[in-house]
């Protein structure tokens, strides 16, 4: 079913101005549809202020679900798939409909599947309770667990805070929740999936089943070669999991959810606060970045504060194409004119006033960008294009080797640097290992960096990054031996013995895109 909508929904490549809605979306939302309650699903008004997600709280005209779903509570995993099913189905089926009866889906099987897909080494919470010591007696505290959340008696622990470096050196705070709590998220979020997957907009990317970043990258590459793209507005929302308004979020999910037990579960874990230091603190805004529900619970809201909103602004407002990408909070739009791009910031920075989010002043910037920019900044003695980052690469509007219009994507720099700086302290740390171990141990960590950035066209800084890790290894090296050269035929033969030699990993963009969206 999602591959379905994969392909019916193309993220970058419409005849309109859309880089993120394919024909079964454009079918839903302006071709008038007969529904069981009358209301058509995605009716906007002539005025923006009356669209989706407006009238301050955004809240469209919904009809409760009276009915009850078709399907019933069971253990069996089999039966609760097919619940599941039923759930997005209807989901589908029934734009306006509300859920009422939700917590009955999580069984003691999902929540079994859900500790089977945490991760086995991450950091215990508050509690200190790892993935191991949880596994002993699992189905004794699965069976505890499973009654606790049905009879409301479970409880939200704090999340443990900590910081993690940013790129540019600034610390962002992470937390850590318990694994119970990991539990019981990733289960509701199996649920909530099956019908925030049938609302969410082609042009989401960022945390969902089946749109990798690399998906992203792909539907970003096409709409700046194939559509009508002169200008780049990289737009980032400044502090948005810390901002994220707690009673706006809640709205948001009852546009949909009607089962109270589901939203008192979400409420519990948005006032569970955080412990630092063995302080207990409460975050009157946002949401901690680390735990399950946290992507599932931003994207709801980016869907309802941005994506609808833009959707229609770009039909309603623009003169010319506008593309949209959006991944988590980080948002690339594409315009074919200039004016249109300069409204559309402000409009953005109103809109989001609203719902007390502003974009970053610094990181939020509008730039010339396509294939008349170069001429176009030659022609005013500007010098080349600017250039913009996205999830990890800088994107370059240039030529290629036959002087056509191409995009070029390299490693962030900085990105670089930094992966460069936590091997060479590793090395310093391993300098006694046996050789044959830390060469293991690097080839899974330069595969690992390849696997990720070997795109088309990035090879030149894959070379320059396998190359600065032999140095660095050879330094580790010559200072274990204390020797004041170490040869340079070693090194050389450790490389081909162990670091993986540059190759492109991944299809052009368009050849993958195409394959993707095959219409």
């Amino acid at each position: 079913m999602h591959e379905n909508r994969e392909t019916s929904e193309a993220p970058a490549g419409n005849s309109s101005r859309t880089a993120g809605k394919g024909s079964g979306r454009k079918a839903r939302m302006n071709v008038p549809e007969e529904s069981d309650s009358g209301v058509l699903p995605m009716n906007h008004s002539n005025k923006i202020e009356q669209s989706m997600a407006e009238s301050e709280e955004g809240r469209p005209l919904i009809k409760e679900n009276i009915h009850q779903s078709s399907t019933r509570p069971t253990q069996s995993g089999a039966r609760v798939s097919q619940g599941l099913a039923g759930v997005r189905k209807a989901a589908r089926e029934h734009k306006e409909r509300k859920f009422t009866t939700l917590l009955h889906h999580v069984t003691v099987d999902l929540l079994r599947d859900s500790f089977g897909s945490l991760k086995r080494k991450a950091a215990p919470g508050v509690d200190g309770m790892t993935w191991q010591e949880y596994e002993a007696g699992l189905e004794g505290r699965l069976a505890d667990l499973h009654s606790r959340v049905h009879r409301g008696a479970y409880r939200a622990l704090p999340s443990r805070r900590v910081y993690i470096e940013k790129g540019d050196g600034r610390k962002r705070p992470l937390g850590i929740a318990a694994v119970e709590d990991k539990i019981v998220q990733h289960a509701v979020v199996t649920i909530l999936n099956q019908i925030y997957e049938e609302d969410f907009l082609g042009f989401s990317y960022g945390f969902r089943p089946g749109r990798s970043q690399h998906k992203a990258l792909d539907a970003l590459f096409y709409a700046l070669v194939k559509r009508k793209v002169n200008y780049v507005l990289d737009a980032d929302i400044q502090g948005f999991f810390d901002n994220l308004d707690k009673a706006w979020m809640i709205k948001f999910v009852e546009h949909r959810v009607a089962d109270r037990r589901i939203l008192r579960l979400i409420q519990k874990w948005l006032k569970a606060g955080v412990m630092e230091d063995g302080k207990w603190s409460d975050t009157e805004t946002g949401t901690p970045q680390g735990s399950v529900i946290s992507p599932l619970l931003a994207n709801i809201y980016l869907h309802y504060v941005f994506d609808l909103w833009v959707d229609v602004w770009r039909k309603k407002c623009a003169r010319g194409e506008v593309i949209v990408l959006r991944y988590a909070d980080d948002i690339v739009l594409g315009f074919q004119w200039g004016t249109d791009a300069d409204r559309f910031r402000k409009s953005l920075e109103e809109r989001l006033g609203k719902f007390r989010l502003e974009l970053h002043p610094e990181k939020t910037r509008r730039i010339e960008f396509g294939r008349y920019a170069e001429q176009n900044r030659k022609r005013r003695g500007e010098g080349k294009p600017e250039t913009f980052d996205f999830l990890g690469f800088t994107h370059i509007s240039g030529k290629n080797g036959n002087g056509s219009y191409a995009v070029r994507r390299m490693t962030i720099r900085k990105r670089m640097r930094k992966k460069l700086q936590e091997i060479k302290q590793q090395l310093r740390m391993r300098m006694h290992d046996p050789v044959p171990e830390t060469g293991a141990w690097l080839r899974s960590v330069v595969q690992g960096y390849f696997h990720y950035y070997a795109v088309p066209g990035n090879l030149d800084s894959l070379g320059l990054f396998r190359e600065r890790v032999l140095r660095y290894w050879g330094q580790a090296l010559k200072r274990r031996s204390q020797r004041h050269r170490y040869a340079w035929a070693r090194r050389l033969k450790l490389a081909a013995q162990w670091l993986p030699t540059p190759r492109v990993m991944h299809p052009w963009p368009l050849d993958r895109f195409a394959a993707t969206h095959p219409r």
